[in-house]
């Protein structure tokens, strides 16, 4: 039985239909990669999944609990959401929090913690990232990769069952990406489920366990990295990995 199901997830603005009826199926320690062209519905799909988007139709199932994507349930969606956690591209931390107080917070406010088990909750996971030098700096006194580093310490501290990044090293400059990878790479290997975007395709080879090819608000392509970067059957997902140099044993015509 999966973690967690979606079924017919569908998302519009205006008359443009984003996502179109997606099924997804993601198993306990899955690392879920979704890649495809800007524009083609991924943050849209890790934003309806938390409900910071409100789809016109779908369920998701997380730990046999299904969940209606359009109920008016405050119990409902605070369910869902502490069953989830995002990571996003910018970071946003509180900028009038330290490192140490931007992780508590959720601990305290959303897990009802008392402040002693939030703190060395916290500190246990600021350890993890790299950031226990860094506790009592504010944002503007870190890097984007350190910010977003606490970012990531801030999602695992709530233990979700499922962890959406979106994108989360796109603001950063190129020598901090790999500070912000590695980190996303050990909460992997410790056995969190994560579905993520991001356009880092040499990371997703080496790290996903599957990807998802999507376009046009669809579910083109879906297998083990070893399947789509080696053997795409989509010739819409050949196209996409020539463009972006990652299809292996390309025959070029001239």
């Amino acid at each position: 039985m999966s973690l967690v199901e979606i079924r017919g997830l569908s998302k519009c603005f205006g008359s443009n239909i984003v996502l179109n009826n997606v099924d997804l199926s993601i198993n306990k320690g899955d690392v879920v990669a979704i890649i495809g062209p800007s524009g083609t519905g991924k943050s849209t799909l890790l934003r309806s999944i938390n409900l910071l988007e409100k789809p016109e139709q779908g369920t998701i199932t997380i730990n046999n609990k299904e969940i209606s994507f359009t109920t008016k349930s405050s119990k409902e969606k605070l369910e869902l959401r502490k069953n989830t956690e995002m990571v996003f591209q910018q970071f946003n931390l509180f900028k009038n929090r330290t490192a140490l107080e931007n992780v508590m917070e959720g601990l305290m406010t959303v897990k009802k913690l008392k402040k002693k088990e939030a703190k060395e909750i916290a500190l246990k996971h600021l350890e993890k990232v790299g950031m226990s030098d860094r506790l009592s700096h504010y944002p503007r006194h870190l890097s984007g990769g350190q910010q977003q580093r606490v970012a990531i310490a801030r999602a695992l501290a709530m233990e979700p069952e499922l962890l959406l990044m979106d994108e989360p090293t796109s603001a950063l400059d190129p020598e901090l990406v790999s500070e912000v990878l590695v980190t996303i790479k050990k909460a992997a290997q410790e056995g969190n489920t994560i579905l993520l975007v991001t356009h880092e395709m040499n990371f997703v080879k080496n790290v996903a366990t599957r990807i998802i090819f999507l376009e046009n608000g669809k579910i083109v392509a879906d297998g083990t990295p070893k399947e789509i970067f080696e053997s795409p059957k989509s010739d819409r997902l050949k196209d996409f990995l020539v463009k972006i140099h990652m299809l292996e044993n390309v025959e070029y015509s001239i």
